[in-house]
Protein backbone atom coordinates (compact mmCIF):
# COMPACT_ATOMS: atom_id res chain seq x y z
CA UNK A 1 0.00 0.00 0.00
CA UNK A 2 1.48 3.52 -1.08
CA UNK A 3 2.55 5.45 2.34
CA UNK A 4 0.11 8.15 1.29
CA UNK A 5 -3.00 5.76 1.27
CA UNK A 6 -1.70 4.71 4.08
CA UNK A 7 -1.80 7.38 6.76
CA UNK A 8 -4.96 8.92 4.45
CA UNK A 9 -6.95 5.52 6.09
CA UNK A 10 -7.02 6.05 9.81
CA UNK A 11 -7.31 9.95 8.54
CA UNK A 12 -10.60 8.74 6.44
CA UNK A 13 -12.14 6.38 9.37
CA UNK A 14 -11.74 9.03 11.87
CA UNK A 15 -13.70 11.60 10.09
CA UNK A 16 -16.43 9.30 9.37
CA UNK A 17 -16.64 8.33 13.17
CA UNK A 18 -16.81 11.92 13.59
CA UNK A 19 -19.61 12.15 11.27
CA UNK A 20 -21.83 9.43 12.52
CA UNK A 21 -21.57 10.80 15.73
CA UNK A 22 -22.51 14.19 14.66
CA UNK A 23 -25.78 12.85 13.33
CA UNK A 24 -26.38 10.59 15.94
CA UNK A 25 -26.39 13.85 18.45
CA UNK A 26 -28.33 15.81 15.65
CA UNK A 27 -31.28 12.87 15.42
CA UNK A 28 -31.33 12.53 19.44
CA UNK A 29 -31.73 16.77 20.28
CA UNK A 30 -34.36 16.34 17.03
CA UNK A 31 -36.39 13.72 18.59
CA UNK A 32 -35.94 14.88 22.20
CA UNK A 33 -36.19 18.96 20.95
CA UNK A 34 -35.14 19.94 24.76
CA UNK A 35 -33.55 22.79 22.97
CA UNK A 36 -34.69 26.04 23.11
CA UNK A 37 -35.97 26.11 19.82
CA UNK A 38 -37.74 28.67 17.74
CA UNK A 39 -41.31 27.56 16.67
CA UNK A 40 -41.18 25.56 14.06
CA UNK A 41 -43.41 27.79 11.84
CA UNK A 42 -46.52 30.15 11.71
CA UNK A 43 -49.10 29.85 14.79
CA UNK A 44 -52.32 27.80 14.74
CA UNK A 45 -54.89 30.54 15.07
CA UNK A 46 -54.90 31.71 19.02
CA UNK A 47 -51.86 29.47 20.21
CA UNK A 48 -48.51 30.00 20.60
CA UNK A 49 -45.19 28.31 20.69
CA UNK A 50 -43.56 26.71 24.14
CA UNK A 51 -39.94 26.80 23.54
CA UNK A 52 -38.42 23.09 24.82
CA UNK A 53 -36.19 22.76 27.50
CA UNK A 54 -35.48 22.04 31.34
CA UNK A 55 -36.81 23.76 34.43
CA UNK A 56 -37.31 23.30 37.77
CA UNK A 57 -40.98 22.13 38.05
CA UNK A 58 -43.27 22.14 41.63
CA UNK A 59 -43.36 23.78 44.71
CA UNK A 60 -42.06 23.65 48.38
CA UNK A 61 -44.23 26.55 50.07
CA UNK A 62 -48.20 25.63 49.04
CA UNK A 63 -48.83 22.33 49.38
CA UNK A 64 -46.72 18.79 49.99
CA UNK A 65 -48.43 17.51 46.93
CA UNK A 66 -46.58 20.50 45.10
CA UNK A 67 -43.10 19.28 46.60
CA UNK A 68 -39.89 18.62 46.31
CA UNK A 69 -39.12 20.88 43.01
CA UNK A 70 -37.55 18.47 40.49
CA UNK A 71 -35.65 18.94 36.92
CA UNK A 72 -37.87 18.32 34.35
CA UNK A 73 -37.30 18.52 30.21
CA UNK A 74 -40.38 19.09 27.60
CA UNK A 75 -40.41 19.40 23.95
CA UNK A 76 -41.60 22.24 22.00
CA UNK A 77 -44.93 22.65 21.81
CA UNK A 78 -47.94 25.31 21.00
CA UNK A 79 -50.67 25.56 23.70
CA UNK A 80 -53.78 28.49 23.33
CA UNK A 81 -53.02 31.89 24.63
CA UNK A 82 -56.44 31.91 26.42
CA UNK A 83 -58.68 29.39 28.40
CA UNK A 84 -61.41 28.15 26.01
CA UNK A 85 -64.64 30.41 25.87
CA UNK A 86 -68.31 30.10 26.00
CA UNK A 87 -68.45 31.21 22.75
CA UNK A 88 -65.73 28.67 21.04
CA UNK A 89 -67.42 25.39 22.95
CA UNK A 90 -70.86 26.69 21.79
CA UNK A 91 -69.74 26.47 18.78
CA UNK A 92 -68.61 22.82 19.48
CA UNK A 93 -71.90 21.88 20.72
CA UNK A 94 -73.84 23.19 17.95
CA UNK A 95 -71.54 21.09 15.77
CA UNK A 96 -72.04 17.95 17.64
CA UNK A 97 -74.73 18.30 20.11
CA UNK A 98 -72.45 17.14 22.60
CA UNK A 99 -74.28 17.40 25.53
CA UNK A 100 -71.65 17.86 28.87
CA UNK A 101 -71.40 15.80 31.84
CA UNK A 102 -72.85 18.39 33.86
CA UNK A 103 -76.23 17.64 31.88
CA UNK A 104 -76.27 14.08 32.08
CA UNK A 105 -78.60 12.35 34.47
CA UNK A 106 -75.94 10.93 36.88
CA UNK A 107 -75.54 7.02 37.15
CA UNK A 108 -75.67 4.82 40.16
CA UNK A 109 -72.41 3.29 38.79
CA UNK A 110 -70.70 6.86 39.69
CA UNK A 111 -72.67 7.47 42.66
CA UNK A 112 -73.53 3.97 44.77
CA UNK A 113 -74.30 5.53 47.69
CA UNK A 114 -77.00 7.95 46.45
CA UNK A 115 -80.43 7.23 46.31
CA UNK A 116 -82.35 6.75 42.92
CA UNK A 117 -84.42 9.46 43.52
CA UNK A 118 -81.72 11.85 44.04
CA UNK A 119 -79.58 11.15 40.59
CA UNK A 120 -80.50 14.58 38.76
CA UNK A 121 -78.05 16.51 36.53
CA UNK A 122 -75.68 18.84 38.64
CA UNK A 123 -72.67 21.21 38.59
CA UNK A 124 -70.99 21.97 41.81
CA UNK A 125 -71.35 25.77 42.57
CA UNK A 126 -70.14 28.26 44.79
CA UNK A 127 -71.69 29.87 47.91
CA UNK A 128 -70.39 32.69 50.03
CA UNK A 129 -70.20 31.50 53.82
CA UNK A 130 -69.27 32.12 57.12
CA UNK A 131 -67.15 29.53 58.65
CA UNK A 132 -63.23 29.11 59.60
CA UNK A 133 -62.17 27.81 55.90
CA UNK A 134 -59.03 25.48 56.90
CA UNK A 135 -61.25 24.36 59.89
CA UNK A 136 -64.07 23.19 57.61
CA UNK A 137 -61.55 21.91 55.49
CA UNK A 138 -59.91 19.74 57.75
CA UNK A 139 -63.63 18.61 58.89
CA UNK A 140 -64.87 17.73 55.65
CA UNK A 141 -64.43 13.98 54.24
CA UNK A 142 -63.34 15.41 50.95
CA UNK A 143 -63.85 18.52 48.56
CA UNK A 144 -67.34 17.66 47.94
CA UNK A 145 -68.74 18.07 51.20
CA UNK A 146 -67.01 21.45 52.39
CA UNK A 147 -70.10 24.03 53.12
CA UNK A 148 -69.13 26.57 50.52
CA UNK A 149 -69.76 24.16 47.65
CA UNK A 150 -73.40 23.42 46.25
CA UNK A 151 -74.73 20.75 43.98
CA UNK A 152 -77.00 22.33 42.02
CA UNK A 153 -79.39 20.99 39.84
CA UNK A 154 -79.66 23.01 36.22
CA UNK A 155 -75.95 23.87 36.41
CA UNK A 156 -74.12 23.77 33.58
CA UNK A 157 -71.71 25.79 30.94
CA UNK A 158 -75.12 27.89 29.59
CA UNK A 159 -76.66 28.18 33.21
CA UNK A 160 -73.16 28.48 35.42
CA UNK A 161 -74.86 29.41 38.60
CA UNK A 162 -78.12 27.43 37.77
CA UNK A 163 -81.67 27.69 36.24
CA UNK A 164 -82.29 31.19 35.63
CA UNK A 165 -78.74 32.17 35.26
CA UNK A 166 -76.87 32.45 31.34
CA UNK A 167 -73.70 33.27 29.87
CA UNK A 168 -75.79 36.46 27.49
CA UNK A 169 -72.84 38.93 27.53
CA UNK A 170 -69.63 36.37 29.20
CA UNK A 171 -69.64 35.03 25.58
CA UNK A 172 -66.05 35.72 26.34
CA UNK A 173 -65.46 34.47 29.61
CA UNK A 174 -63.77 30.86 29.79
CA UNK A 175 -66.28 27.99 29.99
CA UNK A 176 -66.82 26.62 33.01
CA UNK A 177 -68.27 23.51 34.57
CA UNK A 178 -66.52 21.81 32.36
CA UNK A 179 -65.31 17.65 33.15
CA UNK A 180 -61.67 16.50 31.92
CA UNK A 181 -64.12 14.14 29.70
CA UNK A 182 -65.78 17.34 28.09
CA UNK A 183 -62.67 18.95 27.48
CA UNK A 184 -61.41 15.91 25.93
CA UNK A 185 -64.65 15.61 23.59
CA UNK A 186 -63.29 19.27 22.65
CA UNK A 187 -59.79 18.98 21.82
CA UNK A 188 -60.62 16.44 19.86
CA UNK A 189 -62.76 18.24 17.49
CA UNK A 190 -60.38 20.65 17.13
CA UNK A 191 -57.72 18.39 16.49
CA UNK A 192 -55.30 19.20 19.73
CA UNK A 193 -55.05 18.08 23.26
CA UNK A 194 -55.05 18.56 26.89
CA UNK A 195 -50.98 19.88 28.17
CA UNK A 196 -49.19 17.65 29.89
CA UNK A 197 -49.06 18.69 33.74
CA UNK A 198 -45.52 19.26 32.67
CA UNK A 199 -46.00 21.02 29.41
CA UNK A 200 -48.44 23.37 31.72
CA UNK A 201 -46.00 24.17 33.98
CA UNK A 202 -43.30 24.96 31.69
CA UNK A 203 -45.99 27.45 29.51
CA UNK A 204 -47.42 29.20 33.14
CA UNK A 205 -43.81 30.05 33.97
CA UNK A 206 -43.64 31.91 30.77
CA UNK A 207 -39.53 31.72 30.91
CA UNK A 208 -39.18 32.82 34.29
CA UNK A 209 -36.81 30.18 36.60
CA UNK A 210 -38.62 29.46 40.20
CA UNK A 211 -40.81 32.51 40.66
CA UNK A 212 -43.32 32.29 42.94
CA UNK A 213 -46.07 34.14 40.61
CA UNK A 214 -46.47 33.61 37.16
CA UNK A 215 -45.45 36.93 36.34
CA UNK A 216 -42.57 37.08 38.52
CA UNK A 217 -41.88 37.99 42.80
CA UNK A 218 -44.56 40.92 42.86
CA UNK A 219 -47.24 39.67 45.26
CA UNK A 220 -50.93 40.07 43.99
CA UNK A 221 -52.58 43.59 45.33
CA UNK A 222 -48.99 45.37 45.57
CA UNK A 223 -49.53 49.18 45.02
CA UNK A 224 -52.69 48.08 44.10
CA UNK A 225 -51.80 46.31 40.97
CA UNK A 226 -53.64 42.60 40.52
CA UNK A 227 -52.10 40.45 37.87
CA UNK A 228 -55.11 37.82 38.19
CA UNK A 229 -57.86 37.35 38.52
CA UNK A 230 -58.37 35.98 42.16
CA UNK A 231 -60.18 36.21 45.69
CA UNK A 232 -59.59 39.20 47.90
CA UNK A 233 -61.21 39.44 50.96
CA UNK A 234 -62.16 36.52 53.80
CA UNK A 235 -62.52 33.12 52.22
CA UNK A 236 -65.14 32.31 52.05
CA UNK A 237 -67.35 34.75 53.42
CA UNK A 238 -66.55 37.37 51.30
CA UNK A 239 -64.86 38.67 47.99
CA UNK A 240 -63.86 42.48 47.95
CA UNK A 241 -63.05 42.31 44.43
CA UNK A 242 -60.30 44.43 44.48
CA UNK A 243 -59.03 42.78 41.30
CA UNK A 244 -62.74 43.97 39.79
CA UNK A 245 -63.96 40.31 39.74
CA UNK A 246 -66.42 38.33 42.02
CA UNK A 247 -66.41 35.57 39.52
CA UNK A 248 -65.04 34.71 36.02
CA UNK A 249 -63.53 37.77 33.90
CA UNK A 250 -63.14 38.09 30.10
CA UNK A 251 -60.22 35.98 28.90
CA UNK A 252 -57.31 37.94 28.10
CA UNK A 253 -58.30 40.99 30.70
CA UNK A 254 -54.96 40.81 33.01
CA UNK A 255 -51.40 40.76 31.87
CA UNK A 256 -50.05 38.08 30.35
CA UNK A 257 -46.92 35.82 30.61
CA UNK A 258 -43.29 35.72 28.72
CA UNK A 259 -45.11 33.44 26.23
CA UNK A 260 -48.10 35.99 25.83
CA UNK A 261 -50.66 33.59 27.45
CA UNK A 262 -53.40 34.62 29.56
CA UNK A 263 -55.24 33.68 32.76
CA UNK A 264 -52.29 30.61 34.08
CA UNK A 265 -53.01 32.05 37.16
CA UNK A 266 -56.95 32.39 38.34
CA UNK A 267 -59.58 32.67 36.53
CA UNK A 268 -60.85 29.31 35.73
CA UNK A 269 -59.11 25.57 37.07
CA UNK A 270 -57.54 24.32 33.48
CA UNK A 271 -57.68 20.31 32.93
CA UNK A 272 -54.43 18.58 32.12
CA UNK A 273 -53.67 15.22 30.52
CA UNK A 274 -52.21 13.54 33.49
CA UNK A 275 -53.45 11.44 36.51
CA UNK A 276 -52.95 12.41 39.76
CA UNK A 277 -50.96 11.43 42.03
CA UNK A 278 -50.25 13.08 45.55
CA UNK A 279 -46.66 11.59 45.85
CA UNK A 280 -45.77 11.74 42.26
CA UNK A 281 -43.05 13.86 42.89
CA UNK A 282 -41.29 11.91 45.45
CA UNK A 283 -40.49 9.40 42.87
CA UNK A 284 -40.08 11.15 39.56
CA UNK A 285 -37.14 12.79 39.93
CA UNK A 286 -35.61 14.42 36.90
CA UNK A 287 -37.61 13.23 33.99
CA UNK A 288 -38.25 13.78 29.99
CA UNK A 289 -41.69 15.12 29.00
CA UNK A 290 -42.99 13.10 31.51
CA UNK A 291 -46.74 12.18 30.81
CA UNK A 292 -47.94 11.32 34.85
CA UNK A 293 -48.74 8.04 36.56
CA UNK A 294 -50.66 5.39 34.98
CA UNK A 295 -53.86 6.07 37.27
CA UNK A 296 -54.44 8.43 39.62
CA UNK A 297 -55.45 8.74 43.43
CA UNK A 298 -59.21 7.74 43.91
CA UNK A 299 -61.86 9.79 45.36
CA UNK A 300 -64.45 7.59 46.62
CA UNK A 301 -64.92 5.23 43.54
CA UNK A 302 -63.12 7.24 41.18
CA UNK A 303 -59.22 8.42 40.02
CA UNK A 304 -58.51 11.89 39.81
CA UNK A 305 -56.82 14.11 36.94
CA UNK A 306 -55.14 17.22 37.57
CA UNK A 307 -56.34 20.52 37.28
CA UNK A 308 -53.52 23.37 37.30
CA UNK A 309 -53.90 27.31 37.50
CA UNK A 310 -56.28 28.14 40.30
CA UNK A 311 -59.36 30.29 39.92
CA UNK A 312 -61.74 33.26 41.00
CA UNK A 313 -62.07 31.46 44.23
CA UNK A 314 -57.91 31.20 45.37
CA UNK A 315 -57.27 33.29 47.83
CA UNK A 316 -53.53 33.98 49.90
CA UNK A 317 -55.75 33.52 53.28
CA UNK A 318 -57.04 30.11 52.25
CA UNK A 319 -55.61 28.38 48.79
CA UNK A 320 -53.03 29.95 47.27
CA UNK A 321 -53.33 27.69 44.45
CA UNK A 322 -53.29 30.53 41.55
CA UNK A 323 -49.26 30.13 41.51
CA UNK A 324 -47.81 28.12 38.62
CA UNK A 325 -46.22 24.94 40.97
CA UNK A 326 -49.44 24.44 42.62
CA UNK A 327 -51.49 21.63 41.95
CA UNK A 328 -54.95 20.24 42.07
CA UNK A 329 -57.33 17.39 40.92
CA UNK A 330 -60.81 16.27 40.26
CA UNK A 331 -62.32 13.15 39.39
CA UNK A 332 -63.38 13.04 35.11
CA UNK A 333 -67.01 13.52 35.23
CA UNK A 334 -66.37 16.09 38.12
CA UNK A 335 -67.34 19.63 37.06
CA UNK A 336 -67.62 23.20 38.81
CA UNK A 337 -68.35 26.87 38.24
CA UNK A 338 -64.89 27.66 38.31
CA UNK A 339 -63.17 25.06 36.27
CA UNK A 340 -62.12 24.93 32.52
CA UNK A 341 -59.23 23.89 30.13
CA UNK A 342 -56.92 24.92 26.91
CA UNK A 343 -55.57 23.15 24.40
CA UNK A 344 -52.20 22.33 23.40
CA UNK A 345 -50.95 21.03 20.06
CA UNK A 346 -47.62 18.97 19.11
CA UNK A 347 -45.13 20.94 16.77
CA UNK A 348 -45.39 19.57 13.14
Amino acid sequence: MPAKAFWLLPLTMMILVMGLFFLRSVNKSTSDNFATLPAPGPAPDGMAWIPGGWFIMGDANVQEADAPPHKVGVRGFWIDTHEVTNAEFAKFAAATKYITIAERTPTKEQFPDVPESKLVAFSAVFKTCVCDAKRCDADAENSANRPWWEAKFGAYWKQPEGPGSTIAGRENHPVVHIAWDDAIAYTKWVGKRLPTEAEWERAARGGLAEQPFTWGSTPQGADGRYFANTFQGEFPSHDNALDGFTATSPVGTFPANGYGLYDMSGNAWEWCHDWYQRDYYDSSGASKNPQGPETGDMLGYQPQKVRRGGSYLCSDDYCKRYVPGARDKNPTDSSACHTGFRCAKDAK
